[in-house]
């Protein structure tokens, strides 16, 4: 059994080693980052901020993250929920996602014909959900990692004599 946990943990495919790159990235990010509320008011993409003073400091997509720090502020929370499990969320019965998701499963009936389909169909969504996550977790990453790195430009975080 030792020995395959080492192999899993070994091989850099695995969603563990990913789930540990982005976990990393986020905590160097978290070290890096002395004062977040400098990044208040810095847009995410360095094209961003040529384009916002063009528009007359308007920014053309609203909907996403404005600024660095809400960005910082979304990579913890998403590496806070990987480290501890999705805490409850407040939802109209206060139940977790997890509680609800077993709670519609019970209310739906199950039939013998139903059953076979759904597991064949069950490796079809693991197999397509960790495809997904891999993705999610490696563009993550890449922000983390991009975010640093930007605030190291910006503040001068790595300009520091000692």
């Amino acid at each position: 059994m030792m020995q395959l946990i080492s192999d899993s943990a070994s091989n850099k495919h695995s969603l563990i080693n990913v789930m540990h790159r982005f976990i990393a990235a986020a905590n160097n990010m978290d070290e890096t980052i002395m004062v977040p509320s400098l990044l208040r008011d810095m847009p995410l993409e360095e094209q961003a901020a040529s384009e916002v003073e063009a528009n007359n400091n308007v920014p053309q997509c609203p909907n996403k993250q404005r600024d660095m720090y809400e960005h910082y502020l979304l990579l913890k929370s998403i590496k806070n929920d990987m480290e501890w499990g999705m805490l409850k969320r407040e939802m109209s019965s206060g139940a977790s996602f997890l509680e609800m998701a077993v709670k519609q499963e019970e209310q739906q009936p199950v039939t013998g014909d139903l059953q076979t389909d759904e597991h064949t169909d069950l490796e079809h969504q693991f197999h397509f959900h960790l495809r997904g996550l891999f993705g999610v977790l490696s563009k993550l990453t890449l922000q983390a990692d991009n975010l640093t790195n930007r605030y190291k430009r910006e503040i001068g975080g790595g300009n520091f004599i000692r």
